[in-house]
């Protein structure tokens, strides 16, 4: 499977997007596909969607449905759309790497030890 291969399986393209975009859009979230290794393909499902695309009040919605865990929402309003979608691209990073570390435990935590029996009583 390619690195991308999940973004262009699994990707929705809703509202201000056409077919046209897949392209691009996958090119610009190409980075998010790493994050998304833990999962089988079947296990993710993405949506981007675009209201005002081009205009001042722009806004894009990244949304990530990733099997075991809450959802994940990035939002930009950022006019162009290139740059939108690298925000939310970073956001969504962010976010699965931080739920990620809140799930794992730390390297550096120590297992609790089982009391000895003498301690029971």
């Amino acid at each position: 499977m390619s690195d991308t291969e999940v973004l262009e399986q699994r990707l929705r393209l809703g509202n201000g997007f056409s077919p046209t975009d897949q392209g691009r859009v996958v090119y610009a979230l190409a980075n998010l596909a790493p994050h998304l290794a833990g999962w089988q393909p079947q296990q993710v499902d993405l949506a981007l969607s675009v209201k005002e695309r081009g205009q001042k009040d722009q806004k894009v919605t990244f949304e990530a449905f990733l099997a075991g865990w809450p959802p994940f929402v990035a939002t930009s309003h950022e006019v162009e759309l290139d740059h939108a979608l690298t925000e939310v691209r970073k956001e969504m990073i962010r976010q699965i790497e931080d739920a990620k570390s809140r799930r794992e435990p730390r390297k550096h935590d120590k297992p609790q030890r089982p009391a000895a029996p003498e301690e029971l009583l």
